[in-house]
């Protein structure tokens, strides 16, 4: 894979954290540097993450939306987002507060 210079690739596992999800991704998007791509990585959240986020789809095309199949835990979560990063650097974010 080849990958985009200066592009920062963040990773967000999600796990039942409709609580902090929004507050999650507003602080990505009111970041002053704007060369970034969340990937929201869930791991078959029971709550309404899921729903929340995909608002955020519509809006903001540098948001990923990333669905496990079994719930596996974080360090899978993020091992998955980090294997569809695009950017040269990857940064990692939880979804909690």
């Amino acid at each position: 894979m080849e990958y985009i210079e200066d592009l920062v690739s963040i990773v967000t596992p999600v796990y039942r954290c409709e609580k902090y999800i929004r507050f999650t991704i507003e602080s990505v998007i009111n970041q002053t540097y704007r060369n970034w791509e969340l990937l929201l990585v869930d791991d078959c959240s029971d709550d309404s993450s899921a729903d929340i986020i995909k608002e955020y789809l519509k809006t903001d095309d540098r948001i990923c939306y990333i669905c496990l199949n079994q719930n596996s835990g974080a360090a899978i979560a993020r091992n998955t987002g980090i294997k569809k990063a695009r950017g040269r650097y990857i940064a990692f974010l939880d979804a909690d507060y």
